[in-house]
Parts: structure tokens; C-alpha cells; sequence
């Protein structure tokens, strides 16, 4: 029996339900979401799920096909490399490596340059113009060679590769926060808020962070695919993570001296790293498209 009800109120989505409905409605966003769930389920439970350890050596099974050649092994699914460590269990240690070190490394050059980034488009007068020019000068320079001459300071390694990034994409954060906050600072509802009494942090917390979002997105999957790009490329040149780690760009690297007996110890990896990018770069392209259209309606 249904229940009556005086008031026939209606259902009113929530601003994040919006969103989701607004990305699923594009098959391509989805697919880039169920491939980066893929990587970042590897990052999280490759050691739970992979079938060998990434670093063993099994002399007696050196350059094994795939699985889907005539000459393969079930037991080796992405067959092995030169020192007969299995390959797929090094790929899924690497997404973790890989894809764990960038995100970790965006997370804090985001908080680092959208803090910065606030406290210099709050500025006027000349302070704010030594600080334009500034990221003007460093937005100029590729990332990756900013990298590359910390790690020459610092010395090769995960670690100082990650530090190295890190300090390449604040630069990033700061100048695309710095010009959001500036043009926010110049509409009413920031003068209102400014006239009622609010501070400069309750403006930023209660007014401008809510209608960032889209920045963050934005400037977040953009920065992540870098950060992808990056640390592999600095393990390929062997700045970054060193041998025997498993990471995708060191994995890479080291199947070059076998990579005419066994191209798969080539192709598999930087395949993986493409659709890691990939993934990233759609999903990013959908929430922004979501986000967009939730602000229109």
C-alpha cells in the first residue's frame, strides 16, 4: 500500500551528483575512468596481486614470449625479460611506483603553489609584479629540464627525482592560481564580501575555492600526466629511480639491450606508460566538460 504524503516535494540532485551524471554521459570519459581504476588498483594492491616478485631472477626462464605468442607460457602472462624476472609483475609494480610517486608529487606541489598562488594574487603593486615576472620566467622552461638540472644537483635517485618535479610544477600551481584569484578578486560578490568584513582567508575558504574547482581539475590531471611522464623519463635515463626498482620508465630502459630478441620487453611497458597518460588526460577532460555543465544549468 502506498503511503500518502501531503507535500509532493521533488528531488533536488546534489552539485556532485550533477557532476557524475554529466561525466557518464560521455562512453569515452568512462573508459579513460575504468583504465586509470586499473592503474591506481595496481598502485594500491600490486603486492597482493602479483604473481612473482619483481626483482626475482629466474635463470631458467630468460626472454619467455607472452602468452598469446606460439612460444608462450600461462605462466608468465607478459613473459619475461633478460634476467628471467617475470614482466607482468614488474609492469604492476611499476604502475604502483610510477603512478603512486606522481600522484604523492602533485598532491603536495598543488598545495604548495595554490597557497603561494593565493597569497600572490591577493598582492598589489609592486610585489605582485616581481612575482609575475618571475613565473613568467620559470613557466618558460620545460619541466622535465628543471628536473633534469635539480636531479644534477642533487644526485639520481627516486627520491630527489620526485623533489625535483615537485619544485618544476609549483611554479605551474602558483601561476594559474595567482591569475584565477586576481580575476575573482575584481567581481562583486568578492567586493560585497570584502565590505560585509571577511578576511582574506574566509574570502579565499568561503568564496573563491568553491568556483576553483574547475582550475584544480584542470591543472591537476595536467600536472599528474607530467608528473607520469617525468618520472619516467628520468628512469629511462637513469636519473631517476635506480635498477632494480621496478618502474616503468627504469623497465623500459633496461629492456633496451634485449629489445631485438625481445621487443615485448620494450613495447609492453611504454604501452602501459601511453595509457596511463591517456587515462589521466581523458578523465581530466570529462571532469572539466561535468563540471562546466553543472555550473550552466
Amino acid at each position: 500500500m502506498s503511503r500518502f504524503s501531503f507535500y509532493d516535494d521533488e528531488a533536488h540532485p546534489s552539485p556532485w551528483q550533477h557532476t557524475w551524471r554529466a561525466f557518464k554521459s560521455s562512453h569515452i570519459a568512462l573508459i579513460g575512468l575504468a583504465v586509470l581504476l586499473l592503474f591506481v588498483f595496481f598502485a594500491f594492491f600490486a603486492p597482493l596481486v602479483a604473481p612473482y616478485d619483481p626483482i626475482y631472477q629466474n635463470t631458467e626462464a630468460l626472454l619467455i614470449p607472452p602468452s598469446w605468442t606460439a612460444n608462450g607460457s600461462i605462466a608468465h602472462l607478459f613473459g619475461t625479460d633478460a634476467l628471467g624476472r617475470d614482466l607482468f609483475s614488474r609492469i604492476m609494480y611499476g604502475c604502483r611506483m610510477t603512478f603512486g610517486t606522481s600522484l604523492l608529487v602533485v598532491i603536495i606541489a598543488m598545495l604548495i603553489g595554490v597557497t603561494i598562488g593565493t597569497v600572490a594574487g591577493m598582492l598589489s603593486g609592486v610585489r605582485s609584479s616581481v612575482v609575475n615576472h618571475l613565473l613568467d620566467a620559470l613557466m618558460a622552461i620545460p619541466t622535465l629540464l628543471i628536473a633534469i638540472i635539480i636531479v644534477g644537483i642533487l644526485g639520481s635517485g627516486l627520491v630527489n627525482s620526485m623533489w625535483a618535479i615537485t619544485l618544476a610544477l609549483i611554479p605551474q600551481f602558483i601561476h594559474h592560481t595567482r591569475s584565477f584569484v586576481r580575476g575573482e578578486m575584481k567581481k562583486d560578490y568578492i567586493q560585497s564580501s570584502t565590505l560585509d568584513g571577511a578576511s582574506n582567508l574566509q574570502l579565499f575558504y568561503y568564496s573563491i575555492l568553491p568556483n576553483m574547482f574547475e582550475t584544480l581539475v584542470v591543472q591537476g590531471t595536467l600536472a599528474l600526466s607530467i608528473a607520469v611522464i617525468d618520472i619516467s623519463a628520468l628512469g629511462f635515463l637513469n636519473l631517476g629511480a635506480q635498477p632494480p626498482l621496478p618502474e616503468l620508465g627504469a623497465i623500459l630502459a633496461t629492456g633496451l639491450d634485449a629489445g631485438y630478441l625481445a621487443p615485448w620487453s620494450i613495447a609492453i611497458p611504454g604501452i602501459s606508460i601511453f595509457l596511463m597518460v591517456l587515462s589521466i588526460t581523458i578523465v581530466g577532460d570529462g571532469l572539466r566538460s561535468a563540471l562546466r555543465k553543472r555550473v550552466n544549468r
